[in-house]
């Protein structure tokens, strides 16, 4: 764990190990957001085109697999229940 302090105008040097790990070089943009009592500051890709391509690949059933399985259910609660 790294302890690091805020400046004058609250500014916080990000340490070189950790800006080495992460690529973070100048004029690098970070997100910074606050989860409950913390700060999260993440680094943004130069190209977001390109660091998000193929995302979609991965993605869960479609809708007509989605309405199959809701379809099967209702009929195996509808003969349960007869």
């Amino acid at each position: 764990m790294t302890i690091v302090k805020t400046l004058g105008k609250g500014q916080v040097v990000i340490p070189k190990a950790v800006r080495e790990d992460l690529h973070i070089k100048p004029g690098t943009p970070l997100m910074l957001r606050v989860e409950a009592d913390r700060i999260v500051l993440e680094p943004l890709p130069e190209d977001p085109i390109k660091a998000y391509r193929g995302i979609l690949k991965k993605r869960g059933p479609s809708t007509a697999e989605l309405l199959r399985w809701r379809r099967e259910e209702r009929d195996r609660e509808s003969r349960e229940t007869a």
